[in-house]
């Protein structure tokens, strides 16, 4: 059976200069893992037995970015599944997508994660860099 995991892509919104289109006012929070090789990602874990995926989701959230439910909009219609194999066996994340309320909301890491970074896409795209997580990020700001 495929190794089952969810989280949630979380973005902000930042006050847009005059000139600037809504789009390049938005950031997405990517944690760097401090273990293996310390890649960037987006909150996410395993799913606990009797939990639902978007329990899964927004638990993971705030064990990990110590976001809560609350401090979030989640966004209506986007859901995202990813296939891949890690150490050989198969591997699903879902992942939805959600809004902090307040841009200036504080991000308190767990032990799993050594960084955190606000990100305009193009930057999220270099720091995630499994082709799928970029193309998650690309096609979830396509949404927005």
């Amino acid at each position: 059976m495929a190794v089952r995991a969810c989280g949630l892509i979380i973005y902000r919104r930042l006050q847009p200069g005059p000139s600037s289109k809504v789009a390049d006012s938005i950031e997405y929070l990517l944690l760097q893992t401090s273990y293996g090789t310390h890649h960037w990602t987006p909150p996410k874990g395993h799913v606990d037995p009797g939990e639902d995926d978007l329990q899964t989701a927004f638990r993971e959230t705030q064990e990990e970015a110590g976001l809560q439910a609350s401090q979030l909009t989640l966004v209506e219609g986007y859901r995202k599944e990813l296939h891949y194999p890690v150490r050989g066996k198969p591997k699903t994340v879902v992942y939805w997508l959600a809004e902090v309320k307040d841009c200036n909301t504080e991000i308190k890491l767990s032990e799993e994660h050594q960084a955190f970074q606000w990100l305009k896409l193009e930057d999220a795209c270099k720091l995630a860099e499994y082709e799928d997580m970029q193309a998650t990020l690309k096609e979830a700001h396509q949404f927005l």
